[in-house]
């Protein structure tokens, strides 16, 4: 009967049932276990299996549990880590062929909290190489497939997280997003998807490491985020990852909020809804589907709205010199001449770049402007809302769309709305709001700065005024 329940079983439960000793942590951990195996001939979700060190943890949970020894507040939750992420003593690819056998020798931060809020890890989930694009293809593994249609991408980086959480392996994972790799799979895929202001989840040694080209950089646009089937399950998840570290430079306190205790969205909150980013093509069907979700959160939950557009600053062009300045080039270079090993297209065409002073020093003072302007509009409005991405699931082999309704696009035009608040730094969400040909859309949440709480209370706001997404196609 577990093996039945458990797909669809929340975090808060599984912890509640567990700490209890109503359920053992091992028979969560065969029932995630059957899940996995049942879906992944499908999804391709996982790059590297922990499953003896799983079993192992959850033995010893139990035998403490037996004792009445206190426990987490993840206790016995199976949990799935983005292959960027580091853990140690397990397998991390980051998708590359450079790192196919690395083994780190220490744990990310937040792989440490999540151990010692007595969380199970599964194993280590798919990516794009090194996270350079919103996909789940590499060089190493199969494409990861959306469960909603197994030809389709979930979305990426955090390709392999968001499809094993949607397909009912786990109830929560980690993603990592420094231009929309949370948001942007949680979108495509029908989850929960949060990127919490800049600092609130220390991010250690990644981004960091610089032993380690490729997987060092994008210090002040990264964040390591949850994906969830509900608000509540990526809270609690916040609860346990988000907090200051001496290890992390750019981690601040977290005491202003509590991440479980989510208030009501006040009504009359004033609302700012940019429907398109500029001239930029959107599917019809997602931007009507968008709109009419919108406009029943406007009625459902007493915002007042104001549809506006973006600022006229080209942060795409901003976004893409950040990466570059922020990636250890000189690094990897020397890394592929040591091993002359293919790469995919996007680590090609980055290394290729050569960047002046000048550009690099446009590239900051246009994320300034971006910055103050962004700061200037938010003294208005509680929240921007905007589609969290321009089409619904591409082919799951493709890097992106070549098109939007038959137009052609650039490689960044399909999704547009999310990198600009990882240069913001500002907290933002993706929420399900809708089906499009049978496929998930999302609605991005962006608050002020340092507005983590309220986003929470938005999001959970419009999750119970929504129609439910129902489950994909492919589970467990």
């Amino acid at each position: 009967m577990l093996i039945d329940e458990y797909p669809t079983m929340s975090a808060r439960l599984i912890a509640q049932q567990v700490s209890s000793g109503a359920i053992s942590a091992r028979a969560i951990v065969e029932a995630a276990f059957s899940a996995l195996d049942k879906v992944e001939p499908v999804i391709h979700a996982f790059a590297t299996l922990a499953r003896e060190e799983a079993f192992a943890t959850a033995d010893a949970l139990d035998q403490r549990i037996a004792r009445g020894e206190p426990v987490g507040p993840l206790c016995g939750v199976p949990v799935a880590i983005k292959d960027l992420v580091l853990t140690k003593g397990l397998r991390t690819t980051f998708g590359s062929n450079l790192y196919a056998e690395y083994i780190p020798d220490a744990d990310d931060i937040v792989v440490e909290r999540l151990k010692a809020a007595d969380a199970i890890i599964l194993g280590k989930t798919n990516v794009s190489e090194f996270g350079f694009g919103a996909h789940g293809n590499n060089m190493l593994f199969p494409a990861t497939g959306n469960p909603w249609n197994s030809d389709r991408s979930p979305g990426g980086s955090s390709a392999g997280s968001a499809a094993a959480v949607a397909a009912g392996v786990c109830p929560i994972a980690i993603g990592s997003d420094g231009g929309g790799s949370v948001r942007l799979p949680a979108a495509l895929s029908g989850l929960v998807g949060i990127k919490a202001a800049m600092g609130r989840v220390p991010v250690w040694p990644g981004c960091r490491d610089i032993s380690i080209p490729g997987a060092s950089g994008w210090e002040s646009i990264e964040h390591i985020g949850p994906l969830a089937r509900d608000v509540a399950d990526a809270a609690l998840m916040l609860s346990v990852i988000a907090g200051p570290d001496p290890r992390d430079r750019w981690s601040i306190p977290c005491a202003d909020l509590s991440w479980t205790d989510i208030a009501p969205l006040p009504r009359r909150a004033k609302v700012l809804y940019w429907p398109t980013w500029h001239d930029q093509a959107i599917g019809q069907g997602l931007k009507d589907a968008t709109n009419k979700a919108v406009a029943l959160l406007a009625e459902a939950c007493g915002f007042e709205l104001v549809v506006g557009a973006p600022p006229e600053i080209d942060v795409h062009a901003t976004f893409r010199a950040m990466v570059a300045l922020e990636t250890d080039l000189t690094g990897m270079r020397k890394l592929l001449a040591e091993k002359p090993l293919p790469v995919s297209k996007a680590v090609t065409a980055l290394l290729s770049e050569s960047r002046p002073f000048e550009d690099a020093t446009d590239a900051i003072t246009a994320r300034k402007a971006f910055v103050d302007e962004i700061a200037r509009i938010m003294s208005g409005y509680d929240f921007i809302l905007t589609p969290t991405l321009s089409v619904t699931a591409f082919a799951k082999d493709e890097d992106g769309p070549p098109t939007i309704d038959g137009k052609p696009i650039a490689p960044y035009e399909w999704c547009p709305f999310t990198s600009p608040f990882n240069l913001t730094g500002q907290p933002a969400a993706s929420v399900p709001c809708g089906l499009v040909d049978g496929l998930p859309i999302g609605l991005q949440i962006v608050g002020q700065h340092l507005g983590d709480a309220r986003v929470l209370s938005a999001a959970a706001a419009f999750e119970a005024a929504l129609p439910k997404l129902g489950r994909p196609p492919i589970h467990a």
